[in-house]
């Protein structure tokens, strides 16, 4: 069989196995999400796995990049999506998505153990937080700073004169005029 008979077997599996289960979702054909925990729990949270055209020939693209994660720490994000993709690479070549959601069903408190229980419990844990800004510092010394000047300092910039008491700026018409005429060429109105 090919890739996109075992999708469609499995698509029908899926939806048989979970109809009637709200934690469950179809978003289209190709992507589907469980949800873990009860709404309003802090550790509860939403896993995405999406087919691709070689699934299940390769393990699916395993996300938890939605709205709904936002509290999840990252480390638990990471160790969730490790897991799920250690387990996925055991079943290449079959239908996996129930087995995926159901292993992390079964490994869920360990995956979510370090997970505060609250938003006091994460405020303390960002408390400890430090940010490292030995970097920075190295960048923000290289780069040179752009010279702010002052009104009044650019006007005395503008109205500074050269050595031979002359602005020194562009050519102005007499300056065109006087070259042309020192190289023997002629203007427009000369002619």
């Amino acid at each position: 069989m090919c890739d996109s008979e075992l999708q469609d077997e499995e698509r029908e599996a899926l939806l048989s196995i979970y109809e009637g289960d709200k934690a469950f979702k179809q978003l289209n054909s190709t992507t589907y999400q469980y949800k873990y925990g009860e709404d309003n729990d802090f550790r509860s949270f939403l896993l995405e796995i999406i087919w691709h055209d070689k699934y299940p020939t390769k393990k699916p693209t395993v996300s938890m990049d939605t709205f709904y994660n936002k509290h999840i720490l990252q480390k638990v994000k990471d160790k969730i999506i490790a897991h799920v993709e250690a387990e996925a690479k055991q079943w290449l070549g079959y239908g996996m998505t129930y087995t995926l959601f159901q292993s992390v069903q079964e490994h869920l408190s360990e995956l979510i153990e370090e997970q505060p229980d609250s938003i006091t419990d994460l405020s303390i844990q960002t408390n400890k937080l430090t940010i490292s800004t030995g970097d920075s510092k190295d960048e923000a010394a290289k780069k040179p700073k752009k010279e702010q000047l002052t009104k009044s300092q650019k006007r005395r910039r503008w109205n500074k004169v050269d050595s031979k008491g002359e602005k020194p700026r562009g050519w102005d018409w007499v300056d065109i005029v006087k070259h042309l005429s020192q190289t023997g060429m002629k203007t427009e109105q000369e002619t």
